[in-house]
């Protein structure tokens, strides 16, 4: 989310309708319906969890222990088995 100074991009009728409620304040305005995009789609880090995840599950289909990977990645250990076992059960199923 990217912030933008309103009066750069709002009419200013309703630039001074939006100042009777509030000043100087950050607001979320939601996206309407269809435009609404997953969590990570639009600045791709859905993407790079899930092949940074893939990677981790080939390290270990490679030999590399859970520590070892914890010590590539810099994540906990519980992480690295949730990750692992999530990619399990997705291959089984």
């Amino acid at each position: 989310m990217k912030y933008k100074n309103a009066k750069n991009i709002l009419p200013k009728e309703l630039l001074e309708e939006i100042q009777q409620y509030t000043q100087g304040d950050f607001i979320y305005i939601p996206i309407v319906g269809d435009k609404k995009m997953p969590w990570g789609e639009k600045n791709g880090t859905k993407q790079a969890i899930y092949d940074r995840n893939e990677n981790i599950f080939k390290l270990y289909q490679e030999g590399y222990s859970i520590h070892e990977i914890v010590k590539i990645y810099n994540l906990s250990e519980s992480s690295i088995r949730k990750i692992i076992s999530n990619i399990k059960n997705k291959v089984v199923n």
